[in-house]
């Protein structure tokens, strides 16, 4: 739901000066939206290293035997990072989401969660922020049936396809 606050006209209804009540003035809306992707590219690079790791270290019956783990790690950062961390950093031994609260081989779902918010506010943008139809669409076929039904279904009745990666990669400002 984030996205509709990078829409000035969604920010002028929900957003004002605690004092004056003024909107936020233009030029600060222009410098906030010039500083939007900055560095979005590392922040991705950096998630599928992630989300890569805890993949290959949960597919290799291995990976528990010593030195395995930096291995693995080793091989991940050799095909996707852009600057290597010294050889100190042992960022597997703090890498906590891989091994408690349910997200083992399960990191690539933040990326997966933001195509999926991308894609369906792409539908909002084409079709109009405030579209009534769109909006109970979107009710109707997602936050009503709630888990009562595959995740993926819900939002092929949405939108009317499968996710596609476009909208997420605009957003992110990777492309235009």
């Amino acid at each position: 739901m984030e996205n509709w606050c990078w829409e000035r006209n969604v920010l002028d209804m929900i957003a004002a000066h605690w004092q004056t009540g003024e909107t936020l003035p233009e030029a600060l809306f222009q410098k906030m939206q010039a500083a939007r992707h900055f560095q979005t590219a590392m922040g991705t690079v950096r998630q599928l290293e992630f989300a890569l790791f805890d993949m290959r270290l949960h597919l290799d019956p291995q990976a528990a035997e010593p030195g395995k783990l930096e291995a693995l790690r080793q091989e991940v950062l050799a095909q996707v990072a852009v600057i290597k961390p010294p050889a100190f950093n042992r960022m597997p031994n703090s890498f906590t989401h891989v091994f408690a609260g349910g997200y083992a081989a399960g990191y690539y779902s933040y990326k997966w969660a933001e195509v999926l918010s991308a894609d369906a506010f792409a539908r909002f943008e084409e079709e109009g922020l405030f579209d009534a139809g769109v909006g109970e669409a979107f009710l109707k076929e997602v936050l009503q049936v709630g888990g009562s039904r595959k995740a993926m279904e819900s939002f092929v009745a949405f939108r009317g396809r499968k996710p596609s990666a476009d909208a997420l990669l605009r957003h992110s400002g990777l492309t235009v």
